[in-house]
């Protein structure tokens, strides 16, 4: 990103970053901690053993309100909304016409409302897509108000339980408004590292207060986008304008997971949204390409924008995603080759630096999720 020509937006915690060390960067638009003096490695770790502190106030939140709000953002992803729970919140994407994907969001019901959180890079396309769409439907508010803190981790469930009792009993995408540092949070139980935790919507003059508290906390660790980005590699998620993009449907992303039974060719509500057609034609008869996970075989880590090649030297796909893996101690990666190689065990070669890296096809999360269940 050009940071000379704009100047870079600011989350509430920006002060509180600095003042614990923080290497900052640009990210989406925003001056983001990278990672913190004890480095990525050490965060990443913190994370899967304890409980980290991530800054995600960049992201975008959204309230939809009015009896057809369910209905209407239902329009735009091919996702069961009207039957989400009270309380709870589900994965969902925007598509565009050709079954693309404009963006991936978390949407909660709230009981007369719903509440969103979009990407912080697609944040305001996001809203302009949702008002174009759904304001002679519903009431749209952009809540920039409000501040977005991740507590993720083994220990995320203790420490929450310890600050307020009524947490223990939410299991992963159970959400509730409770009372933290004397005012209202939103909060859910979910995040995007495949370990417990929750995600905190708090108003943002009281997101300092908020954070102090947490990390005043033994379990707890402030970590940066450097350790964030690990944690989801590791668990095989996605992110979105690497991993997935327009081009790209949910199909071919292999989120076959988030497209709700209701909203398939045999479901209550088929279709309806956004290239619809192209989407169920693909769950039906398989996508040309796929999103696979990728063990290297090799120490040399595999990066964003390496080509794949099959046993003939043919080219049959790109990476996406690629990195070192601390919890797994070597270097994992996430890409998209042809159907026809998208068999888990299929060997294939990455080329970094004009050299043949042996990698194969695997399953992922490359590490175990860990989501509270009950």
């Amino acid at each position: 990103m050009d940071t000379s020509t704009q100047s870079l937006a600011r989350t509430p915690l920006y002060n509180l970053h600095l003042e614990l060390g923080a290497k900052m960067v640009p990210f989406a638009g925003y001056e983001m901690p990278v990672q913190y003096p004890t480095g990525v490695l050490k965060e990443h770790t913190h994370t899967r053993t304890q409980a980290g502190l991530f800054d995600v106030s960049h992201m975008g939140q959204v309230r939809l309100s009015g009896a057809d709000a369910a209905a209407a953002l239902e329009s735009l992803v091919p996702v069961d909304i009207v039957d989400l729970p009270v309380n709870f919140q589900r994965y969902a994407v925007f598509t565009n016409e050709q079954g693309g994907i404009l963006d991936d969001l978390m949407v909660s019901n709230g009981g007369d409302h719903l509440f969103i959180v979009v990407n912080a890079a697609c944040k305001q396309q996001d809203i302009a897509h949702m008002q174009k769409h759904l304001a002679d439907r519903c009431k749209l508010e952009e809540l920039s108000d409000r501040a977005l803190l991740a507590l993720q981790g083994p220990a995320a469930g203790a420490v929450m339980a310890r600050l307020l009792p009524e947490t223990a009993k939410m299991v992963f995408m159970h959400t509730a408004s409770v009372t933290l540092v004397g005012v209202e949070c939103f909060i859910s139980r979910s995040g995007y590292t495949g370990e417990d935790g929750f995600e905190i919507s708090v108003p943002a003059d009281k997101a300092e207060e908020l954070a102090r508290l947490l990390l005043a906390q033994p379990e707890v660790a402030p970590i940066g986008l450097g350790a964030r980005d690990s944690l989801r590699l590791e668990a095989g998620l996605c992110l979105y304008g690497h991993d997935m993009d327009t081009d790209t449907t949910p199909v071919e992303a292999s989120l076959g997971w988030a497209l709700s039974k209701a909203r398939r060719a045999d479901g209550a509500r088929p279709g309806g949204y956004p290239g619809a057609e192209i989407i169920i034609r693909q769950l039906a008869d398989g996508p040309a390409r796929k999103r696979v996970g990728l063990l290297v075989k090799d120490r040399m880590p595999v990066r964003e924008g390496a080509e794949l090649i099959d046993a003939e030297g043919n080219a049959i796909g790109k990476v996406t995603s690629g990195g070192f893996g601390p919890t797994i101690n070597g270097p994992v990666a996430m890409g998209y080759v042809n159907a026809a190689h998208a068999k888990l065990g299929t060997a294939l070669q990455a080329i970094v630096r004009g050299k043949p890296v042996s990698v194969e096809v695997a399953k992922t999360p490359f590490t175990p999720q860990r989501y509270y269940r009950g």
